[in-house]
């Protein structure tokens, strides 16, 4: 397999992407919004859901299931409740689209959530969990997919890998913020090991047979497993009851009869929730009780906060840029 690769600085992601998503059917809000997620992953060094991602962007533009021209529209349901009509886009610009409002309402009542939906959601959920925790907000998000990850007990797709995030603020410094599956890794990732003839770790997948296998071609014909055996089924199945039936948008087992199967994603919800954590009513100052739980931790030898990973990441892309397989900077070229 080659390993031929493409360089590229970190001020050259975006543009690439851009004009690539504009040459296949996106306006100018659109292809900007899901080029900022695409660079935003790459700065991080998460290649599994940034410049890997615009074939399925692209291809879900040319297959007509997405609307490249989508405006998303804003409805407040209640004092703490909003709802986002994605208009069969993209979700970045659904997101983005949101941000302000969710904030707004999160500060007046201490607690607010999104519901967006009629959005296609390709991408990690950090993004737009620190773009809250830079207002001061405590946030989570959730959402699911199609069918990839078998319940406790069976041998057979049915979740998706339902990633949720959690982020905290740290005023003056970089805040704490987990994204994570509840499958035993990100099928992006297990993607990736497949392109470059990696083999995964014991116990992240069964073939179609329902047999366990390091191979993630075989993982991907058969699936994946969820974290923690029974206890990620059952967050999973959590996720699946938030951004389906509460918000009432498509589950993953629905999603997979619904879907045109083109590479992209398929229409589906996501759900956030956002908290003002100077409005519970404590006698201390939240971020600074929070810092003192931080240092704990971190008196600990071996320990790091979640994220901090991410955060010297960007250092790293900054100095060295990143790299790219040379087929897949020539596929995107060729769009």
């Amino acid at each position: 397999m080659s390993n031929v690769t493409v360089h590229l600085d970190l001020d050259e992601v975006h543009p690439l992407a851009y004009h690539a998503l504009k040459a296949n059917g996106c306006n100018d809000e659109n292809a900007s919004a899901v080029a900022d997620t695409i660079a935003s992953a790459e700065r991080d060094l998460c290649h599994a859901h940034g410049l890997f991602r615009l074939p399925g962007y692209i291809a879900s533009l040319q297959s007509g299931k997405v609307n490249g021209c989508a405006r998303p529209r804003v409805e407040r349901l209640s004092p703490g409740v909003i709802r986002v009509d994605g208009d069969s886009g993209y979700a970045p610009l659904a997101l983005k689209t949101v941000r302000d409002p969710l904030a707004r309402c999160a500060s007046e009542n201490g607690i607010a959530a999104a519901a967006i939906v009629k959005a296609h959601h390709f991408a990690a959920l950090w993004i737009e969990i620190e773009s809250l925790t830079e207002l001061g907000l405590c946030a989570m998000a959730f959402t699911a997919y199609t069918p990839s990850v078998a319940p406790a007990g069976g041998t057979r797709p049915f979740y998706g890998t339902n990633p949720m995030a959690f982020g905290w603020p740290r005023p003056g410094r970089p805040p704490m913020v987990w994204d994570q599956a509840t499958a035993t890794q990100a099928r992006g990732e297990v993607m990736i090991a497949a392109r470059e003839g990696r083999e995964l770790p014991p116990g992240v997948g069964i073939n179609r047979e329902g047999n366990p296998t390091t191979d993630p071609k075989a993982v991907l014909e058969g699936c994946l497993l969820p974290f923690g055996g029974y206890k990620g089924a059952s967050i999973a199945l959590m996720i699946e009851l938030l951004v389906g039936p509460l918000i009432g948008e498509q589950c993953s087992f629905e999603a997979a009869t619904t879907d045109n199967r083109d590479g992209g994603p398929p229409r589906g919800g996501e759900l956030i929730i956002a908290i003002d954590p100077k409005r519970f009513g404590s006698d201390q100052d939240p971020y600074e009780h929070a810092d003192r739980l931080f240092t704990a931790l971190l008196g600990q030898e071996g320990t790091r906060l979640p994220g901090d990973r991410r955060v010297k990441n960007r250092q790293i892309s900054a100095r060295e840029g990143i790299a790219i397989p040379q087929s897949l900077y020539d596929r995107i070229q060729g769009h």
